[in-house]
């Protein structure tokens, strides 16, 4: 899968939550609220087209999109590339990472530890 922008995944996210949708449909979201004039989220669509993240169609409302790859294909695929990147795709480091220069909650410990459990329980 090719990388996704920053800006590109606002897009995306867009159209995780409600496609079809049209160019124009897609600039009154996302251009107002990262303050874009309507040629760069054109271009953002164009460069996510030619990515094939996302398909253009002509339908009876008009021209529309919608993405062609999952938020969760596209989540695992970013989140394998930062662990590969960063910390040799291993997950106890970046774990380590977090809890030595983040303030972890108790709420985070809890999820942890539940996910711990729940994956020795998936493995025996």
């Amino acid at each position: 899968m090719n990388s996704i922008s920053e800006a590109e995944s606002r897009i995306m996210e867009t159209l995780w939550q409600g496609a079809p949708l049209t160019a124009d449909q897609i600039i009154s979201t996302v251009g107002p609220a990262n303050d874009w004039a309507a040629a760069t989220v054109k271009t953002l669509i164009t460069r996510l087209l030619k990515k094939k993240a996302i398909a253009g169609k002509r339908e009876a409302g008009g021209y529309v999109y919608r993405p062609l790859i999952s938020r969760n294909d596209w989540v695992h695929s970013e989140s394998q590339g930062l662990l590969n990147r960063l910390f040799s795709g291993e997950v106890a480091p970046l774990v380590a990472h977090f809890a030595e220069h983040r303030q972890l909650s108790a709420k985070d410990l809890r999820q942890l530890k539940e996910l711990i459990s729940k994956i020795e329980e998936d493995d025996l």
